[in-house]
């Protein structure tokens, strides 16, 4: 990944809309539109579609969630060795829906270094945002939960938040990329968002439940 070409990362999520066959069709709409605009997408499906994406489609494919543990006794748990030998180059921690103390915050960026995996660590608010720098991940995304999935944008709903957040990562860590999220489902959006001073954007169902989802991604790139 490029350090410096604006990011959409689009979240898979458990949509039905988002696993088998139909993940290969956002996957493939996904890399289209990066060859055409030189922008870098990036696609976290689930578990089961991480190894069948990253085989078949050229773009970064990351997890949507790791545990901070090394390998060994832990029956149900995410490896992050084991998501990187499936074919993932990164993944998100402690989004809102899947929640981490700050401890274990720490202990999978600290896995996902130790296995060679970008990390996006998902924040609720300025705070948070700080606190995530000072582990120096790769991105830091700051998404209000009220807004995830409302189709109302952060960037006209609380814009604020993300120049802030900007503002406060930057202040610990000036080499942590910052990603903005929730609601975001235009072209206007990302444009806004990074007026703000995000590098990208952090969304899930404005592409994965659209019934275009090439249509949609050629329009979130439409501004940059």
């Amino acid at each position: 990944m490029s350090d410096k070409k604006p990011v959409i990362m689009i979240n898979f999520k458990t949509y039905k809309e988002s696993y088998g066959y139909k993940a290969h069709d956002i996957a493939e709409a996904a890399g289209t539109v990066a060859d055409e605009s030189g922008v870098e997408i990036v696609i976290c499906p689930g578990f089961m579609d991480i190894h069948p994406m990253s085989n078949h489609h050229q773009i970064p494919v990351f997890a949507q969630h790791i545990d901070g543990i090394t390998p060994g006794a832990h029956t149900g748990h995410i490896l992050a060795e084991a998501v990187r030998a499936a074919g993932a180059s990164g993944t998100l921690i402690n989004h809102s829906e899947r929640r981490l103390t700050l401890a274990d915050i720490s202990a999978a960026v600290d896995a996902a270094k130790r296995a060679g995996l970008k990390t996006v660590v998902c924040t609720n608010d300025t705070p948070t945002s700080a606190a995530a720098a000072t582990l120096s991940p790769d991105f830091v995304a700051i998404e209000p939960p009220e807004l995830i999935g409302s189709g109302i944008s952060v960037t006209t709903a609380d814009p604020g938040i993300i120049r802030k957040s900007v503002d406060a990562v930057k202040s610990v860590n000036k080499n942590v990329r910052v990603l903005a999220g929730a609601g975001i489902n235009s072209g206007s959006c990302v444009e806004r968002a990074i007026e703000l001073g995000s590098d990208g954007v952090l969304l899930a169902s404005g592409v994965v439940k659209a019934e275009d989802p090439l249509a949609v991604l050629r329009d979130l790139v439409s501004k940059i």
